[in-house]
């Protein structure tokens, strides 16, 4: 077992197979250009050196979305930090490898668009609210995000989830679309590792294969417009 360096805000462990990747800015765990460049390169390691990838977040809290120091900056800022995050959560949505995410608490904006990018997703039965409330702090979607919402999201729930901001539990958050299953809080991140080996067992090539079938068009066609996406993008409300 192998570690990263503990004082970054993303750690990565090699545990038996899997990659495991901790989220953990002792806060609420934004998504800043430094966790997005951490997370590339826990996939790059885990390419390498696992055969499934579990990502963790923190005691009650996944990820409160996009830092808003960088949003409320300026346009420029936000479109850069917004386009950077779409890029990695297509790197996500198409990650070889099975990718399974604990979601210890609290996903909402880019955390709940975390939750739709990945394969597996095991919540916590604690308080927690989930879901994407970008229309309710004053910004529009970017595509890729309406993009996996129409790909993960019940069709019942698609449009309250995306375009009213409705905020789920983590038993609403099942119904809906952004969670697979839920389990005790304590139980989080051993189900998340355990499920990413389990899966990480599946013929590699096969896995591959099938989850591109699935998944490549959506993050081909969410590449191919990123940058023009970027410049009409609606920025929160400061």
């Amino acid at each position: 077992m192998t570690d990263s360096s503990t004082s970054d805000p993303v750690t990565c462990t090699i545990d038996d197979g899997v990659a495991v990747v901790h989220l953990d800015d002792g806060k609420v765990n934004v998504v800043s250009h430094r966790v997005i460049e951490l997370l590339h390169q826990a996939l790059d390691r885990a390419s390498e050196e696992a055969t499934a990838v579990a990502i963790v977040g923190r005691d009650g809290k996944l990820s409160a979305g996009f830092d808003l120091t960088e949003m409320t900056a300026g346009p420029t800022q936000a479109q850069a930090l917004v386009g950077a995050g779409g890029r990695l959560l297509m790197r996500i949505y198409t990650h070889p490898q099975p990718v399974v995410v604990g979601v210890t608490g609290h996903a909402l904006a880019a955390g709940a668009l975390l939750c739709l990018s990945c394969d597996t997703r095991i919540g916590s039965d604690g308080p927690a609210k989930i879901g994407l409330n970008e229309t309710a702090i004053g910004m529009g979607l970017p595509q890729y995000a309406v993009e996996l919402a129409i790909a993960r999201l019940h069709p019942v729930h698609l449009r309250r989830a995306a375009v009213q901001a409705e905020i789920y539990d983590p038993a609403g958050a099942v119904e809906a679309g952004y969670l697979d299953r839920v389990v005790p809080a304590a139980e989080v991140a051993e189900a998340t590792v355990t499920e990413a080996r389990r899966l990480g067992q599946l013929p590699a090539s096969a896995y591959r294969f099938t989850k591109l079938a699935l998944n490549q068009a959506l993050a081909d066609r969410v590449l191919a417009g990123l940058d023009a996406d970027m410049q009409k993008m609606v920025p929160p409300t400061p």
